[in-house]
C-alpha cells in the first residue's frame, strides 16, 4: 500500500514539474548559448569567471533544478506573470512597474535580482536566475491568461497524445525542429542576425508589447484549432524561434551593461 501512495505522488510530482518549465530544458539552453556568443569579451571573461567557462549555458536551467529543494520556498512564482485574458496593452506594461497581488513575481523578481547583481557583480545565485527568468519573460505562456494557470489547464493533442498548451510552447515546438540546442542557436543566430540592432534598440516595453500581442494570437488559434499539429507548427514556428532569439540577445545586452 505505501509503495503504491508513493507511486502515485511521484507521478503526480512529476506532472507538476512538467507544467510548470519553461522553454525546456533544450530552451533555456539555445537563450543562454546565443546570449553568451553576443557577450563582449570583458563580459564573457567576467562571467566565466564566476559560473565556469561557457556556465551560463550549462547552468541554463539551474532556476528550475532548484525548486525541487527548499532553499529558495518562494522561487517557483518568479518564472511566470499570468494576466487577466482582458487586459489591454496599456494595464499589462504598467505591470511593470505596478507588480500584481496575484498571478506570478516574474516583473517583481528580475527587478529585484537586478538590483542584487547591480551591487554585488559577483553574486552567482542572482546571476544564476536571472539567466534563466530573461528566457521565461520572452515564453508567451508565461504570460498566459491566470484563469487556466497560463495554459496548463488547457487540454491539447500533439501528435495524437495528450498534452497542454503551456508544454506545447515549453518544449513541443522546439523539439518538433530536431535540433541540438548547438546547432538551434546557430541557425538562429543566422536567421535573425538583420534584425538584432532592431531588438537592440527596443524598450523592454516594447519588447513585451510584442510578447503580449504573441500571447493573444496563440489563444485566438486556440479557440478555433482543429489538432492539426503540422499546422501548428507551420503556423508558430517563426514566432517562437523568434522569442528565443529576442531573449538571447537581450540577456547579452543585460550582461554586457552589468559587466562594463
Amino acid at each position: 500500500m505505501r509503495k503504491k501512495v508513493f507511486l502515485f505522488c511521484l507521478f503526480l510530482s512529476l506532472m507538476y514539474v512538467q507544467q510548470v518549465l519553461s522553454w525546456g530544458q533544450k530552451g533555456h539552453r539555445i537563450i543562454a548559448q546565443i546570449a553568451y556568443d553576443n557577450l563582449n569579451k570583458q563580459t564573457q571573461k567576467q562571467v566565466d569567471d564566476i559560473l565556469g567557462k561557457h556556465g551560463m549555458v550549462y547552468i541554463a536551467n539551474w532556476a528550475d533544478e532548484i525548486k525541487s529543494d527548499t532553499i529558495f520556498p518562494n522561487s517557483h512564482d518568479w518564472h511566470y506573470q499570468d494576466i487577466e485574458g482582458d487586459m489591454s496593452e496599456k494595464d499589462v506594461l504598467a505591470m511593470l512597474k505596478k507588480y500584481p497581488q496575484e498571478g506570478g513575481n516574474l516583473f517583481k523578481a528580475m527587478d529585484s535580482l537586478t538590483n542584487v547583481l547591480k551591487s554585488n557583480k559577483n553574486d552567482t545565485v542572482a546571476l544564476k536566475f536571472l539567466v534563466h527568468l530573461y528566457g521565461d519573460r520572452f515564453c508567451p505562456m508565461h504570460m498566459g491568461y491566470l484563469s487556466d494557470a497560463g495554459g496548463n489547464k488547457v487540454s491539447c493533442k500533439w501528435m495524437g497524445q495528450s498534452t497542454n498548451l503551456h508544454a506545447i510552447w515549453d518544449t513541443k515546438l522546439i523539439e518538433s525542429q530536431g535540433y541540438s540546442y548547438t546547432e538551434y542557436a546557430e541557425f538562429l543566430q543566422n536567421k535573425f542576425a538583420h534584425i538584432k540592432k532592431d531588438i537592440q534598440r527596443q524598450s523592454k516595453e516594447d519588447l513585451l508589447k510584442q510578447s503580449y500581442l504573441i500571447t493573444r494570437k496563440i489563444y485566438a488559434y486556440q479557440s478555433q484549432w482543429d489538432g492539426n499539429t503540422y499546422h501548428y507548427i507551420y503556423y508558430f514556428v517563426d514566432d517562437m524561434e523568434k522569442q528565443l532569439y529576442k531573449a538571447g540577445i537581450v540577456l547579452s545586452e543585460f550582461l554586457n551593461q552589468i559587466y562594463l
